[in-house]
């Protein structure tokens, strides 16, 4: 009787792995009824937990002695526009919609008047004259100069295209700085080719912006009143939900719900000799107790310790691998695995393994290209987006035929 060691993946807990347990044990028994399950559940004491109830999380009683934590400190504005600098702009435009405009032939319209002293705004507007104070902020303002008249322009054309003709506000100067800030620092991170975000200070971030929205001759430089209509995108935008002071004060539970997941794979990185140990304490009971072959099935980060178990012991009489949606291949190649560094042949005595995947699965990969001659690749096709086409290779009836032919 052939055997098959089920070994879950990250996240799984015990009444989650029970199902897949019994989903697998339908679907294999379908197709070989002589086959023999045998469950190796290893998320409760190998899994990610939080030993303290999340001591570690800062309280929001501890930042009130900040003068920076203001929970009303509309940051939301910021985070839009890091994401598109013109966004602020465009949402401008779309409060004003047809209704809001009705200037009178020959007369100036507002807009258009920023938009021309916009484009009067030279390199030198950040580093002559009133230059920012403390040296961080001199040196981010040296770093944008060169690219403030091109974020300028560019500011100035979207100003009269898109709101020209609409009602004025009394803080339009400061709207145009933050944008051309925010523009000027993108163009800066792609010229340097940057491959993290420039550090910035949110204060010296401000300060220029508030020396910008002087050179255009605004006098509010406040930015309170666009988070509170800036602020209804937060429902809208998942990105912006890690500003929402909600979000901030829900940060434990939010952490739980996601921990288990990424808690696993930090774990297990850190301390996987646990998991490892217990594959091979399944394996071997298995051993004893039945004369057969032995398969291990394993998903995801479950495919990862058996991969890593078997190259660095890969004496443990297991006749089959199957990887299911695994990212061994990758890790290989960024030279990440526990078992196997880059470059390091798999062991003779490696078993024979399968590689299943589908295409759509952020979270499978190839191996036949980073292990040639060592591994067939399966494709299935789960007809589902990620991340479904991560989870759902148990419910699918091909992926089992897809495996039949291959179990001894």
């Amino acid at each position: 009787m052939t055997s098959v060691v089920f070994v879950h993946g990250t996240g799984v807990r015990e009444d989650s792995y029970r199902k897949s347990y019994s989903r697998v044990a339908r679907g294999v028994k379908r197709l070989r009824p002589d086959i023999r399950l045998v469950p190796c559940y290893w998320g409760d004491p190998y899994g990610a937990h939080l030993a303290f109830n999340g001591a570690c999380f800062p309280e929001q009683d501890q930042d009130r002695a900040l003068p920076t934590a203001d929970a009303d400190d509309p940051l939301a504005v910021w985070a839009l526009l890091e994401r598109d600098p013109v966004a602020e702009i465009e949402l401008l435009a779309d409060r004003a919609g047809d209704h809001d405009g009705g200037f009178a032939p020959g007369r100036t319209d507002p807009w258009d008047a920023l938009a021309d002293r916009l484009r009067t705004l030279t390199e030198g507007a950040l580093t002559e004259g009133g230059q920012p104070a403390g040296d961080s902020a001199r040196v981010f303002a040296a770093e944008l100069a060169p690219f403030v008249t091109e974020a300028a322009d560019e500011i100035a054309a979207e100003v009269s295209m898109r709101l020209s003709g609409t009602a004025p506000r009394h803080d339009s100067e400061a709207v145009a700085a933050r944008a051309v800030i925010a523009l000027a620092t993108r163009l800066a991170e792609t010229a340097q080719d940057a491959e993290e975000p420039l550090p910035v200070d949110g204060a010296d971030r401000d300060m220029l912006v508030a020396l910008l929205t002087d050179r255009l001759g605004g006098t509010d430089r406040g930015i309170k009143e666009a988070g509170k209509w800036v602020g209804a995108r937060l429902l809208g935008d998942p990105f912006l939900w890690t500003v929402s002071p909600a979000i901030q004060v829900g940060r434990r539970r939010m952490t739980r719900g996601i921990l288990p997941e990424s808690g696993d794979i930090l774990r297990y990185q850190g301390r996987g000799a646990g998991l490892r140990a217990r594959i091979a304490d399944v394996v071997a009971l298995t051993r004893e107790q039945d004369d057969g072959p032995v398969v291990l099935l394993a998903h995801s980060l479950g495919g990862i310790a058996s991969f890593d178990l078997l190259a660095m012991e890969p004496s443990h009489g297991v006749d089959l691998l199957i990887t299911v949606g695994s990212q061994a291949p990758f890790l290989y190649e960024i030279d990440a695995l526990t078992g196997l560094r880059r470059g390091d042949e798999l062991p003779a005595a490696f078993p024979r393994w399968l590689n299943v995947y589908d295409r759509r699965d952020l979270l499978g990969f190839v191996a036949e290209r980073i292990f040639p001659g060592r591994v067939t690749d399966a494709r299935v096709d789960l007809r589902q987006p990620f991340p479904r086409a991560h989870t759902g290779y148990f419910a699918h009836d091909s992926f089992y035929e897809r495996i039949r032919d291959e179990l001894p």
